[in-house]
């Protein structure tokens, strides 16, 4: 048995989940032809309490997207120095908009207000890119699936309103946060200008991100978004799979954070593992003390069907998913109190 926790953009659709596929009425999307993907537009919109939203290929695109919508070559975006639109993102926002990232270190990559206040240029520095955007993480992968509180993204928000900066959320992952912190998605609705989610992750579906925003400026993604190449035709039979995944494998999300935290537990108690960081959704990062090699902990692992990642020296993640079986988690936490 093969046992991927590498990430939970491994899983693959259900067979529920591809007979929906396969019944999708479909049309030409670039024209705005498609009845399931225009359905899955107004559900996701009308879910965050938003005039609009856009369906993308990918999360990447959309947050690549919604940068340029809110910026202007020679400007400046501000985010934490472990963000994905910072890190892992190919140098987009440089490439697509010309723009700089301003970081600040924050703490499990979430940022507070006073950092971003505190890293706002002077808008009189002709010198100096002008601050045009601030990008939050939520919840954050490098941060281990950290979640924020609403009161600091409301303070964020309130910095951005009064230095007329725009805020987007990268919410790849939010439909964890929105589980783990029995949180309503018309909250960060009401926060931000943009958001981008994923269904693809822990929802399961094969394919697809959604912006999400006021009309005007889902309007304008509509050509950015061409002028990425993501325009579609009949995508109609992925946004299925994405309606599919919203109707019915969000509050599962919360059997995923139990086995992550079990995971960690288990971890905690190992004494070749130097620490794991604070769970509380769905990613599990921990350190192997200094004399054991941790490319030794995934080999070993890999061995027996099992397959972790390295975020760097001593550093580990796991992801739990919809496909991570309550047998397949029996399995890992035998195999690792068996490891050494």
């Amino acid at each position: 048995m093969e046992i991927n926790l590498t990430s939970d953009t491994v899983t693959k659709p259900s067979q529920e989940m591809l007979a929906a596929m396969m019944r999708a009425e479909v049309g030409d999307d670039v024209f705005s032809q498609d009845p399931t993907v225009i359905t899955l537009q107004n559900t996701v919109a009308n879910l965050f309490g938003k005039e609009a939203a856009l369906f993308f290929p990918s999360g990447t695109m959309a947050n690549q997207a919604a940068i340029k919508l809110h910026t202007q070559p020679g400007e400046q975006l501000i985010c934490d120095h472990l963000s994905h639109v910072y890190l892992f993102e190919s140098g987009g926002a440089a490439f697509h908009s010309g723009v700089t990232c301003g970081t600040v270190v924050g703490n499990r990559g979430m940022i507070t207000a006073e950092q971003v206040l505190g890293r706002i240029n002077d808008p009189k520095a002709f010198y100096e890119p002008k601050s045009a955007l601030v990008c939050i993480e939520n919840t954050t992968n490098k941060g281990g699936g950290a979640c924020y509180d609403v009161d600091e993204l409301l303070k964020i928000k309130q910095v951005c309103i009064n230095n007329n900066l725009k805020l987007h959320l990268d919410g790849a992952r939010l439909w964890n946060a929105l589980v783990a912190k029995k949180q309503h998605p018309k909250t960060f609705g009401d926060i931000f200008d943009t958001i981008s989610v994923c269904f693809s992750k822990g929802l399961g579906a094969p394919v697809g991100s959604m912006l999400i925003g006021d009309a005007e400026t889902i309007q304008r993604a509509i050509r950015v978004r061409k002028l990425m190449g993501g325009g579609m035709r009949q995508v109609g039979y992925l946004a299925a799979g994405a309606l599919y995944a919203i109707q019915h494998n969000v509050s599962r999300l919360a059997h995923d954070h139990e086995r992550a935290k079990e995971l960690g537990a288990c971890l905690a108690a190992l004494d070749w593992v130097e620490k794991v960081e604070e769970i509380e959704t769905n990613i599990v990062i921990f350190s192997t003390k200094p004399q054991v090699d941790y490319l030794h902990v995934i080999e070993a692992l890999k061995q027996q069907g099992i397959y972790i990642s390295a975020l760097g020296a001593n550093t580990l993640r796991m992801v739990t998913h919809l496909d991570y079986t309550a047998e397949m988690h029996q399995i890992v936490l035998l195999k690792l109190q068996q490891l050494f």
